[in-house]
């Protein structure tokens, strides 16, 4: 499975469409395989969406996101989940401990419905 996640400074960048680099983490059997940071190419949320598509992104963790931009990766077959926060490494523990929906990882004044 291979996951990419927003990065700022080992945060997960708060807006995903204007976030600089990502993380892709390589994951099997609930461990992280490998990982590497890329940097984006463009501001342009179309190649931003090809990338991380051409990356072969199953899992898109970020914070904030514009709707047409998650419509790109969704319609990619990339699964989002948005308006996560904190540390990149706590993130990625609550993600393989099936805790990410905890209000700690939740982005201040978003409440899902």
């Amino acid at each position: 499975m291979r996951l990419v996640l927003t990065v700022w400074k080992n945060r997960i960048s708060p807006v995903a469409d204007s976030a600089r680099q990502i993380l892709v983490v390589d994951a099997g059997n609930n461990m992280i395989l490998d990982r590497r940071t890329e940097s984006f190419e463009s501001e342009s949320v179309f190649h931003r969406a090809k990338m991380i598509a051409d990356l072969g992104a199953e899992i898109f963790i970020c914070g904030a996101i514009s709707d047409f931009f998650s419509s790109l990766l969704e319609g990619n077959g990339i699964r989002l989940i948005s308006f996560i926060c904190g540390e990149v490494e706590e993130v990625l523990c609550a993600y393989f401990g099936n805790s990410l929906h905890c209000p700690e990882f939740m982005m201040k004044g978003y409440f899902k419905p």
